[in-house]
């Protein structure tokens, strides 16, 4: 079990990913390469969260238009971006698009490791914020058209008979629809589910 995090490593030269998969694994981290950085991006959904450092001159995804697609689908992963001698430019234009930072090769070994601790260690609360509310989206999502209006009225403070007489079905019916909200919401009490439909952005304030 690594301690430090993971680290997606992307770099087309094969030397190169098997001296940072040395690296980085001897210093505690999960390591996974990629040759080419659509072979990342065709992999990230499944993906945990962890640090992306990438080489910024790649032949068809650079990792520029990396960078782009990842802040498009507003990924929290945090990436570091390598670069060749004299490619400031390009780094600067990564840094503008959200790269946490950049490192010219030839690079020291404990400067890099730091540079991933410290990205890991800044991006991992929003990242598991984004994570709990795409989970609470999906309880919300799986919910029925009927069982959400129910799930509505609920966090209104309206009673069953309330929501009942509401929508024109009986009182015990209600009951089972909140039944299944309570089960699919995974809220073990009606302040949970306010709290989470708070989360959802159900309720304005």
């Amino acid at each position: 079990m690594t301690t430090k995090g993971h680290v997606y490593v992307i770099d087309d030269d094969a030397a190169m990913r098997d001296s940072l998969n040395f690296l980085l694994d001897s210093a505690g981290f999960g390591v996974t390469l990629f040759d080419d950085a659509l072979a990342f991006l065709d992999a990230l959904p499944g993906l945990g969260f962890g640090c992306v450092v990438s080489d910024v001159r790649m032949p068809g995804l650079d990792g520029i238009e990396l960078l782009k697609r990842m802040k498009a689908q507003q990924s929290p992963f945090p990436i570091l971006i390598m670069t060749g001698h004299g490619d400031v430019p390009l780094a600067v234009e990564a840094m503008k698009l959200g790269a946490v930072d950049f490192l010219e090769k030839p690079f020291d070994d404990d400067r890099l490791t730091a540079m991933i601790e410290s990205a890991i260690r800044q991006a991992e609360p929003a990242a598991k914020n984004e994570a709990v509310a795409h989970d609470i989206a999906a309880r919300v999502a799986s919910l029925s058209p009927r069982e959400r209006q129910v799930m509505e009225g609920l966090i209104a403070g309206l009673s069953n008979k309330l929501i009942a007489r509401e929508y024109d079905i009986s009182p015990r019916t209600i009951e089972v629809y909140r039944a299944n909200v309570m089960t699919k919401m995974q809220a073990n009490s009606l302040s949970e589910l306010v709290r989470l439909a708070m989360r959802a952005g159900m309720l304005n304030d």
